[in-house]
């Protein structure tokens, strides 16, 4: 942080504490002059933009994850605090991987590998509205690959 008074690039930080509006306070010295100024330090937040299947762009939106997630969980033994807890998983995910863009085919994956563990019925059924199953015989080839999963984790 460069002082105001005379340009030095360095200064130690004598005090910090948060503020109110979600930013941190400093109080700072310069190395050189020996003047205190002050500082605001807040978190840049670059917005998480979705691409969709037709090429639209829109910002992400946790809630219409979550909304999938409730009706394919619908009368299935799955809380809301862990359909809340995935998508905060996904979203931390998402945020983590300093990408400006995401696809709805990248999220719906992270969402099925997820819900899988959770609950195989909630998974087939997100599964079949997301991958837009055309007939039975693609989603029973969908149900036969579930059913060779699980017999492989239950010899």
């Amino acid at each position: 942080m460069k002082c105001p008074a005379c340009g030095y690039p360095e200064s130690k930080v004598i005090d910090s504490r948060p503020t109110e509006n979600d930013s941190i306070r400093r109080r700072r010295e310069c190395l050189s002059c020996g003047r205190r100024f002050t500082t605001f330090e807040i978190v840049d937040v670059v917005p998480l933009v979705v691409v969709k299947k037709d090429g639209r762009e829109e910002l992400f939106d946790r809630s219409k994850i979550l909304t999938g997630l409730i009706k394919s969980c619908y009368k299935r033994p799955v809380t809301g605090e862990q359909l809340s807890t995935l998508v905060s998983e996904i979203e931390t995910e998402l945020l983590n991987s300093l990408k400006s863009k995401v696809t709805t085919e990248e999220i719906g994956v992270m969402v099925m590998e997820r819900l899988k563990k959770l609950d195989e019925v909630s998974y087939v059924r997100f599964a079949s509205v997301y991958r837009e199953f055309k007939d039975v015989d693609t989603f029973l080839a969908e149900l036969k690959k579930l059913q060779k999963n699980l017999s492989k984790k239950n010899p």
